[in-house]
């Protein structure tokens, strides 16, 4: 008898556990510029890094099999969980033909009804890659950005706490 019980109750926690990790993340449409960011103007003028970041998160996300949906903005109290996220800095130095130097940062939490249950902050720098002299700037930011969606995704299927993403590790 007592074997049946341990067997139910071992059940039910990972149909529980199951259930949990399962839950649908709230991402933002377009990942906001932090408020004290120092980031140019012509870079958030110029470049879509809000969207493409917002993009690649959920893009990656669901190739691992972890359950996104996009809402026009998150906010640490919002029911469920979500996802609250902000480029903290883009720099784009040099240019195609002296060489790129582009970088991005990102901070985010992911908040389970309104408790903030993990964090994490992120930074990816790219010098152009392959062919780097026919790209243009906001390209390789764009670069940038993918990769940190990537990151991220990987985070959101076991996300922890104060964990270093990208280049920060």
């Amino acid at each position: 008898m007592q074997r049946v019980i341990r067997t139910a109750v071992i059940a039910a926690v990972a149909m529980f556990s199951a259930a949990a990790s399962a839950e649908v993340v709230k991402v933002p449409a377009s990942v906001p510029y932090a408020e004290d960011s120092d980031v140019a103007g012509n870079i958030k003028r110029e470049c879509p890094l809000s969207s493409q970041l917002s993009e690649f998160i959920v893009e990656f996300s669901r190739k691992k099999g972890v359950a996104v949906e996009t809402v026009a903005e998150t906010q640490p109290t919002m029911p469920g969980r979500v996802l609250v996220v902000e480029i903290r800095d883009a720099t784009s130095s040099g240019n195609a033909f002296v060489g790129h130097h582009k970088a991005t940062s990102v901070r985010g939490a992911l908040y389970q009804d309104g408790t903030k249950v993990a964090s994490f902050r992120g930074r990816r720098d790219s010098m152009g890659g392959a062919f780097a002299g026919f790209k243009g700037s906001c390209s390789v930011l764009g670069r940038t950005v993918k990769a940190l969606g990537g990151d991220i995704a990987e985070w959101l299927q076991r996300p922890t706490m104060d964990a270093d993403l990208g280049d920060l590790k």
